[in-house]
């Protein structure tokens, strides 16, 4: 992977984590055990420190950086969905950062709690444990139902299987010209999308503002 010290600092990735190799590290940035890294994330430790804890996972295009003297951390199963964006912030044990979000400065997301997708966390935000937030700028919209707390350990435990799955099998080849007769199919748990789970169990609509 693309790995950069600075200032005489070295990035550290865990043996049994997985980086993509088109990730870049950079300085101060700690990858602890078990965690993913997926393709064309930046984590930029070249002014405060990067630390992912055990079991986080990082997806794609994400981008994690702060300010001097901040750490910007993704504690143990922290959950950063494809191209957030984390700054100088904090998400806690069990929590989950959604597709194209951004968390900025001194902001906490509250353990178990989810982020939704494309929301805005303003800096300074203290987001409760096992909340529910949305929008931009992001607002409390309810309590998580026990559920859907559920649902979104499974799907991190699923990104754990696919750092093992990479460790043992990612490789770089070249393209197929055609498909095989009999293609093989994926070896990955099978994990619904939160809309399946909302339609089999309905929150009751919120009040209009």
């Amino acid at each position: 992977m693309p790995c950069y010290a600075i200032d005489g600092v070295i990035p550290v990735v865990d043996p049994t984590a997985y980086v993509h190799p088109s990730a870049v590290l950079i300085g101060d940035v700690i990858v602890g055990p078990g965690c993913y890294v997926g393709p064309c994330a930046s984590l930029r430790g070249d002014f405060g420190r990067i630390v992912l804890d055990e079991g986080a996972n990082v997806q794609d295009s994400c981008v994690m950086h702060g300010f001097p003297g901040h750490d910007t951390v993704v504690e143990r199963n922290g959950h950063i969905g494809h191209g957030a964006i984390l700054h100088s912030c904090m998400v806690r044990r069990d929590a989950m950062v959604g597709m194209n979000a951004v968390v900025m400065d001194d902001a906490e997301i509250g353990e178990q709690s989810i982020v939704a997708a494309c929301a805005f966390v303003p800096a300074g935000m203290i987001v409760p444990p096992r909340t529910l937030v949305a929008g931009m700028p992001a607002t409390i919209r309810r309590e998580l139902k026990p559920e859907e707390i559920a649902w979104k350990l499974e799907g991190t435990r699923t990104y754990q299987d696919l750092t093992r799955r990479c460790l043992q099998s990612l490789r770089e080849v070249a393209p197929l010209r055609a498909a095989e007769p009999e293609r093989p199919q994926l070896r990955a748990p099978a994990v619904e999308p939160l809309i399946a789970l909302r339609r089999k169990n309905p929150v009751p609509s919120e009040p209009s503002r």
